[in-house]
């Protein structure tokens, strides 16, 4: 048996991550959403993470969804009224 050189022990550590990632996107993903956007609700979604200092739209829609829940009935309605 031979010993690995460098570049194969990073390839494998590489592939290990990747892997465990995977496990543990699997475990905590309930489901995915596609999300076609109009022009002008990008530019809100766009204006929004910016003013939150947010990079990645998924983190701020995250963030709302959780938000929103701790809304009562009434602050809700209001909220989502356009």
């Amino acid at each position: 048996m031979t010993a690995k050189t460098a570049a194969e022990r990073k390839r494998g550590e590489r592939e290990r991550k990747k892997l465990k990632e995977e496990e543990r996107l699997a475990r905590l993903l309930s489901r995915r959403i596609t999300l076609d956007l109009f022009k002008g609700t990008d530019a809100k979604l766009i204006r929004s993470m910016e003013r939150a200092g947010i990079e990645e739209p998924q983190d701020l829609i995250t963030r709302l969804i959780h938000g929103a829940d701790r809304l009562s009935d009434k602050a809700l309605a209001e909220l989502i009224r356009l």
